[in-house]
């Protein structure tokens, strides 16, 4: 079988045929933190919503583009990587070597009045030119 898949992320491996998030098994994260630190400090143009579901999560949560940079800055600083999978932007699309990261995070709920902890889960991957964060997933546990 032929892999056509088009690896946009700086990981330089090549993707399997089958992407379908598929896990990769490593000892931690592809992306040093100072690196995604750096691209976060950049500014919002240097932060992409990647994929539809992305674009629906970020909207359901009524985030800015600042609230999204800094939950994934606090995800990385504060949160627990979980593990790296390839993930495909669509059907067919190119492909990114993502991390994932959890964060317990406590926050003001208005509909029941009080603090309530929240677990978000975080998935990007840094481009292969190394200036730009794809953000691949971004909602609450599901």
């Amino acid at each position: 079988m032929v892999n056509n898949k088009i690896n946009i992320s700086a990981f330089k491996q090549q993707p399997p045929a089958d992407v379908g998030e598929s896990r990769l098994y490593l000892n931690g994260p592809l992306y040093p933190k100072e690196k995604v630190l750096e691209i976060l400090d950049a500014g919002d143009h240097h932060t992409r919503l990647w994929t539809r579901k992305c674009i629906r999560d970020v909207a359901n949560l009524a985030l800015e583009m600042d609230e999204v940079r800094l939950l994934i800055r606090q995800a990385i600083i504060l949160g627990t990587y979980i593990s790296s999978e390839w993930c495909v932007q669509k059907p067919n699309g190119p492909c990114a070597a993502c991390d994932g990261y959890r964060l317990y995070r406590n926050e003001w709920a208005e509909y029941a009045r009080k603090t309530i902890r929240f677990e978000y889960y975080v998935k990007f991957a840094v481009t292969r030119n190394e200036k730009i964060l794809l953000l691949v997933s971004c909602h609450p546990s599901q």
